[in-house]
């Protein structure tokens, strides 16, 4: 355990040990958090099916079947790396390359256009700015594209809030690989990850800030997983939404061991 989670530890209310109910505190400075970074599809914006609907659309119209209970193992993942994986798995012996793309090129442009609307998670951007009045920092993470990503945040007018956001074009490996959890905390400037709190909705999101030895892991069941799923995981609460996590966080954000 890294000498700043020790202090993070330290700093819980000593009531909570005893089982009575914690005291307001300004959790911020209390649990030494710089750094919150969220998921998007599922825990920013709504989760409707748009994305498995467009992703088994583009296989099934090149021939190859992939069943929504296979899509659901990768909820949270990079896309591409998803299409990958089924047509090496599924796909000719030859020309794969070209058929990733096009299946690819396919689903990009499918969910785009069920994204031109988008909304917000009903609350999230009230949550956004009680977290940036705490003076922490945000970030994004997120298995969608540059393209889509820059897409949905334009549309929503949310590019102000976030110090950075970092897209699975940006790492070589998606999650639950946490590399771009590292990125987000070198473009903000944060080097501690006991000082970086993940947020997202999929099993996946919960595994990265846990690879990543992040300070804090929450999920989210607004989105891909239910709760009876997410709580399988390691974390250090599941919430019904994030309009909730400035609440959770003021009250004091109760802190385990994630590793």
């Amino acid at each position: 355990m890294t000498l700043s989670r020790r202090r993070s530890l330290s700093l819980l209310p000593a009531l909570m040990a005893s089982g009575a109910a914690a005291q307001p505190v300004d959790s911020a400075s209390a649990l030494a958090l710089k750094l919150v970074v969220l998921d998007i599809g599922g825990t920013l914006i709504g989760d409707h099916g748009e994305v498995p609907d467009a992703m088994l659309g583009a296989f099934a119209r090149k021939g190859i079947t992939v069943t929504p209970q296979e899509f659901s193992g990768w909820r949270g993942a990079a896309k591409r790396g998803m299409v990958k994986h089924f047509v090496e798995a599924r796909g000719p012996a030859t020309g794969r390359a070209a058929l990733e793309e096009a299946i690819y090129a396919d689903f990009t442009a499918t969910v785009s256009k069920a994204y031109a609307n988008v909304q917000p998670i009903p609350g999230a951007e009230k949550a956004l700015q009680e977290l940036a009045a705490m003076k922490l920092l945000l970030a994004t993470t997120t298995g969608f594209d540059r393209p889509l990503t820059s897409q949905v945040l334009s549309h929503l007018g949310w590019q102000k809030y976030f110090v950075t956001s970092i897209t699975s074009d940006d790492v070589v490996d998606g999650r639950p690989a946490p590399y771009m959890l590292f990125r987000a905390m070198e473009a903000a400037h944060v080097n501690d990850t006991a000082q970086v709190l993940a947020v997202g909705d999929t099993v996946l999101d919960l595994q990265a800030g846990n690879n990543g030895g992040m300070g804090a892991v929450v999920g989210v069941y607004t989105g891909a997983a239910p709760e009876s799923r997410l709580r399988q995981e390691k974390s250090n609460a599941i919430l019904p939404s994030v309009a909730e996590l400035p609440g959770l966080i003021r009250r004091g954000l109760p802190l385990r061991n994630c590793r």
